[in-house]
């Protein structure tokens, strides 16, 4: 999309780069890259759910399920820990995959532009694995599957985003109120039975908190040489590693320290 950067009618005799932009009509463009990592994660749950469906055709049991799904005793007795991961990639029915896959699709392509095609991968990698601490500490007689942790991850993650860049978008509260209102209507329905609302908890905790740890924090910088306005992620990388980091140990943490409570 483009912009056009708002004027100021009074100038002053010395300004600096940024006073300019703020005080001269400045084309600004918001670059959008290809969102690969969103199309190449639907592709690839898809291609996993495929070989889901070869299983249970051709041997009768789905095997990838018997060895991915979230099981808390073979997490806890077995140390079979990949388990708080691959249930990311596993669905149940044709329904559950299309629908989550349908919501990668509307909100994967808006955080990775923002992200970054390897912290998006991160960040929608981490909030599964905390949705599924959650399952597994809190839901421990649950057997789970879905994406849905790691997107209720990204929902928290669209709305900390809203928030923390508040002074440059237009509408946020009303953008927030229909997020937190797509929040409860999930979780109520969490309630009727059959969802592990626990995995959806959470994915939402684990995503928002990243988000608010090292989440994008745009700012518009002025190139001198080219007199264009780009808005720019501010964040240091340092903080993002880190933040990455404490998130994913403090989460193992605490499925070692309530697992089997």
């Amino acid at each position: 999309m483009s912009e056009e950067y708002s004027p100021e009618e009074t100038m002053q005799e010395e300004m600096t780069g940024e006073e300019k932009a703020r005080q001269q009509r400045i084309p600004f463009q918001m670059i959008q890259g290809k969102p690969y990592v969103t199309w190449c994660l639907i592709g690839f749950t898809a291609v996993v759910y495929l070989a889901q469906a070869i299983s249970k055709w051709r041997f009768g049991v789905d095997i990838l399920m018997a060895y991915g799904a979230k099981r808390s005793a073979y997490i806890t007795y077995r140390h079979q820990y990949w388990r708080l991961i691959t249930p990311v990639f596993l669905h149940g029915s044709i329904t559950h995959i299309l629908f989550n896959m349908y919501a990668l699709f509307t909100l994967g392509p808006s955080l990775e532009n923002y992200y970054g095609h390897w912290d998006f991968l991160r960040f929608y990698l981490i909030s599964g694995f905390t949705g599924n601490v959650f399952s597994h500490v809190f839901a421990p007689n649950t057997v789970s599957v879905g994406a849905s942790t790691a997107l209720f991850g990204l929902i928290g993650a669209q709305a900390m985003f809203l928030y923390k860049n508040r002074r440059i978008l237009r509408n946020y509260k009303m953008a927030l109120r229909n997020i937190g209102f797509v929040l409860v209507v999930n979780l109520l329905l969490g309630l009727s039975g059959g969802i592990d609302n626990w995995g959806h908890l959470g994915g939402l905790v684990g995503g928002t908190l990243l988000a608010w740890m090292c989440g994008p924090e745009m700012a518009f910088v002025l190139d001198k040489e080219t007199q264009k306005v780009s808005l720019v992620d501010t964040v240091p990388r340092s903080r993002r590693e880190i933040s990455c980091a404490l998130v994913t140990v403090f989460f193992a943490a605490l499925a070692f320290a309530l697992q089997g409570r």
